[in-house]
């Protein structure tokens, strides 16, 4: 089965772009009640997931750097502690179950990489459940 049908595009998805600021990142993080949110460079293409995580490590290992400091930070300069890798939208469901067991939501790209979405674990779940079951 393609993954199309299972698509949240970009329009209902929180991202943020590698320009914003940590505390931008944060409070977008927050907002949407999220612990990982998309990347995006200025050309729209995936480049990666930020996860509360990362946030934690910057603050904790960049000595002088605060909450009062964070707008000076570039979401650029942080490191992403792990890949979420993204998928092509041409992709079956077969290849997300492996994802899926390590993200919480996969991100969906087209052809030229650009991000169109995401795909959430637990509607991965639920359609093996549903097909399990059956």
């Amino acid at each position: 089965m393609q993954i199309s049908s299972f698509l949240l595009p970009k329009e209902q998805v929180a991202y943020i772009t590698s320009s914003v600021s940590m505390l931008e990142a944060m409070e977008q993080l927050e907002h949407h009640h999220y612990t990982a949110i998309p990347i995006i460079d200025s050309a729209g293409k995936y480049i990666g997931t930020l996860s509360e995580g990362d946030l934690l490590w910057k603050l904790k290992n960049t000595p002088g750097l605060h909450f009062g400091n964070l707008h000076e930070i570039s979401v650029s300069e942080i490191q992403n502690r792990v890949r979420n890798e993204s998928v092509s939208i041409n992709a079956q469901m077969e290849d997300m179950l492996t994802l899926a067991a390590d993200q919480n939501f996969v991100p969906v790209v087209d052809d030229a990489c650009i991000f169109i979405g995401i795909i959430r674990r637990k509607d991965i779940i639920a359609y093996y459940t549903r097909n399990i079951t059956d």
